[in-house]
């Protein structure tokens, strides 16, 4: 299982252009190695890939108008796969090197190292599945301006670093189907004698949604900052570079989306399991 199923979404993915060629061959190693250590780190891999995917190609016209690097049907190349699924694969391999293959409920107290490690999995997943729907989904969704996260005026839609309610709405719920497909998979394949002598395991959810706001809103100050947002005035679109005929709305030229999208994730990593250590009943 842990070699065909992530060989046939790499196939599907890349048959539907969600991939490149160099993302579907990074895809199967970073599906190999999640669904070989637990099908509750599949379920979170799945759930994002398919819903970000659908996210990335919802309303694509729109989305070229305003964004000057625009790719058509979002394929992700192994960069971007590297960048959304590299901190979960780490992760996941040091679950195998130190707890070994299979589906533990999350309890702090009798198994903190696997719990922790699960968590930080499932926090770097909702955290790239919350940007994703707020970037790709709010931009097109709502009518109105964002704005920028660090000086609260309005910027041009595609700036980063720009937020909306609306977008910070869909954040918290691109973070919560993570979590509701962990929390499912985890009650389906987990032992009941087991799951009935640990605590209850619904936190999973709200945790997930958590991770997708708070991974959202790190990626959009991290954007907002170390990331250069210019306005072109010959085609209207936002692009990421000076140049003539642009004018600088914010950030400096530090970080790409890529680097932002990596750094989010290690942080979101880290800091979630110690969020959920702290109020895990």
């Amino acid at each position: 299982m842990s070699t065909f199923i992530p060989l046939f979404i790499a196939v599907f993915g890349y048959l539907k252009k969600s991939l490149n060629l160099s993302g579907a061959l990074l895809g199967i190693f970073v599906g190999f190695v999640l669904t070989l250590s637990s099908y509750t780190f599949l379920a979170c891999l799945l759930t994002f890939f398919v819903t970000s995917s659908r996210a990335t190609k919802f309303r694509s016209k729109a989305k070229k108008k305003l964004e000057d690097d625009f790719k058509e049907g979002g394929q992700r190349n192994w960069i971007q796969v590297l960048c959304n699924g590299g901190m979960a694969t780490q992760l996941a391999l040091l679950y195998i090197l130190d707890v070994g293959c299979g589906e533990l409920p999350i309890d702090f107290n009798l198994k903190y190292r696997p719990s922790w490690l699960a968590i930080g999995i499932l926090g770097a997943f909702s955290s790239c599945n919350g940007d994703t729907w707020a970037s790709e989904l709010a931009t097109v969704l709502d009518s109105g301006l964002p704005i920028l996260i660090t000086t609260g005026k309005t910027v041009p839609k595609g700036t980063n670093g720009a937020v909306t309610p609306i977008g910070l709405l869909l954040s918290l719920l691109g973070g919560l189907v993570i979590g509701v497909a962990n929390y499912l998979m985890l009650i389906y394949t987990v032992d009941s004698d087991l799951l009935a002598q640990s605590p209850p395991q619904w936190p999973i959810i709200i945790i997930g949604a958590f991770a997708g706001l708070i991974g959202s809103v790190v990626d959009s100050v991290l954007g907002a900052t170390m990331q250069y947002s210019g306005f072109n005035r010959d085609t209207g679109t936002i692009v990421e570079h000076p140049g003539k005929n642009i004018v600088h709305i914010s950030g400096r030229r530090i970080l790409d989306n890529h680097s932002v999208n990596l750094i989010s994730s290690v942080i979101m990593g880290i800091l979630t399991p110690k969020i959920a250590y702290l109020v895990w009943p």
